[in-house]
């Protein structure tokens, strides 16, 4: 049996195994780069990767001979050490999905097997003359060098993604430690606890020494997400009539942008967001201690469509439209105003486009990174945004002004003081990026991809914070270069 060219088989199975774990799972299901408590887990990859990135191009077709075959035998130990510290990383920081764990397994198996199977040439190979032996093994030794390239770049990209979110984590303490919600530890409910913005706010909540409770579809994997330090709940049933609740977040909602809003992708969002916030208030009302204030989550698509060439602003009191988006919010918006039945102060939190380093961000930025940024559509539609980091301030200054008893129930739009055309967004994250901004994409192909969601990426809507201003609160990214600066 020839078990050198066995092993490169093995290797080359490897090469395929890893890249769909890769961009499936880390990139994808996972996304890895935008959590920060990834951090440790990516630069073990990225270490991991640079290595296998060195063992695919160097066998695919050289033989390591003399001292050569000593270096390749301390890679392969590397390896496996790098290996099992990962696996300690990943069960601490995060609950890996059932494919995550097989696909891990079987790469470990095959990744043994390979590193056997060339561990049995290695005699040979250090009795022979030091050196690199040019060996010809066809399209497979062409395979091992592209996948050598590939797992390269992957290696490259989680070292540059771990770099920026040790930095985002240093400088994101200072910054959470200033949110204050309120004199004293109060108790949180928060539905969507393990979104983009609930995990931001969970955290800040916990500095503040306050206890959270978190409604989540697996509880196991939302306590695993916070190492145990909230409480975690299926479903509102869990929480007895007597149990005290100061303040409900409720910030749960599916994605909105992806599968064609067709009627039964409709029902789902209205399941997600409309029933849930129904059941909410059915438990605040047979709660024996009402919680004194519920800020639910919404959006300023809740005003629909605004002409191009309309440069009015639209506040609160702004109305809605007849069109599916608007409707939701609406929709979304009356459940939540039920719980001002039962006396709870309810303020209904109009979002606009959050940017942080999760969420819709990353993939605006995409295009910009590789060169590829330009207008959409005609680029002239407004775009309103707030930094993650305003929108937790927000928060944390309704629940003090419910506290001093200076908050009564309405909307409030979470967006910044300067919103832009679309153009000039993409033109302003290009000369952060140092990027050009000139590649057009027009409508078409959008409306055609995406049908009536490409309202969200083509039609905006100038909304303005004027009652969380009027309130008191003052943003710290009041205008967009610098809110992107802090996050490129």
């Amino acid at each position: 049996m020839n078990t050198h060219l066995l092993a490169l088989q093995l290797m080359a199975l490897q090469g395929c195994l890893g890249a769909f774990d890769t961009l499936y799972h880390h990139e994808l299901s996972e996304a890895l780069p935008q959590r920060v408590t990834a951090r440790l887990e990516l630069s073990i990859h990225a270490a991991r990767s640079l290595i296998y990135s060195l063992l695919f191009t160097g066998l695919a077709f050289w033989t390591w001979q003399g001292a050569w075959a000593w270096v390749l035998l301390g890679l392969f130990v590397v390896e496996i050490v790098l290996t099992l510290w990962d696996f300690v990383i990943e069960d601490r920081s995060r609950l890996l999905p059932a494919t995550e764990r097989v696909t891990h397994t079987v790469l470990a198996v095959n990744g043994g097997a390979f590193i056997a199977l060339l561990a049995m040439n290695m005699p040979q190979w250090q009795a022979a003359e030091t050196g690199l032996a040019f060996t010809q093994h066809g399209g497979l030794g062409v395979f091992l060098a592209l996948c050598g390239l590939g797992v390269g770049l992957s290696g490259w990209r989680d070292a540059l993604a771990a770099r920026r979110l040790w930095r985002l984590a240093a400088e994101e303490v200072g910054v959470e430690e200033t949110l204050r919600f309120g004199s004293g530890a109060k108790r949180f409910l928060l539905t969507g606890g393990t979104g983009f913005i609930g995990q931001l706010l969970v955290q800040a909540l916990l500095r503040d020494g306050h206890e959270v409770i978190v409604l989540a579809r697996s509880p196991k994997q939302a306590a695993w997400t916070f190492d145990g330090r909230v409480s975690c709940v299926a479903s509102l049933d869990e929480l007895t009539a007597a149990r005290r609740i100061d303040i409900v977040v409720n910030l749960a909602g599916a994605t909105i942008l992806g599968w064609p809003w067709t009627a039964a992708r409709r029902a789902a969002l209205r399941r997600s967001r409309v029933a849930l916030t129904e059941k909410l208030v059915a438990w605040m009302a047979r709660a024996e201690h009402k919680p004194g204030l519920l800020l639910s989550a919404s959006a300023i698509g809740y005003y629909g469509r605004q002409a191009l060439d309309d440069t009015s602003e639209l506040n609160e009191d702004a109305a809605p439209q007849d069109i599916f988006m608007s409707r939701l919010c609406s929709e979304w918006e009356q459940a939540a105003r039920g719980a001002e039945a039962h006396g709870v102060t309810v303020a209904r939190m109009r979002f606009a486009l959050v940017l942080g380093q999760r969420g819709a961000l990353p993939m605006l930025l995409l295009p910009v990174r590789l060169g590829l940024g330009g207008r959409l559509g005609s680029g002239r539609q407004t775009m309103a945004w707030i930094h993650v980091r305003d929108l937790l301030a927000g928060i944390a200054h309704l629940c003090c002004l419910n506290e001093r008893g200076g908050l009564a129930s309405g909307a409030f739009n979470f967006a910044a003081p300067e919103s832009l055309p679309q153009l000039e967004f993409s033109r302003t994250a290009a000369r952060l990026a140092h990027r050009p901004c000139l590649l057009p994409l027009p409508a078409w192909p959008l409306r055609l991809l995406l049908g009536e969601q490409t309202d969200l990426l083509l039609e905006g809507q100038r909304a303005v914070p004027r009652r969380l201003q009027a309130s008191g609160f003052r943003f710290r990214y009041p205008g967009l270069r610098g809110a992107l600066a802090s996050l490129m």
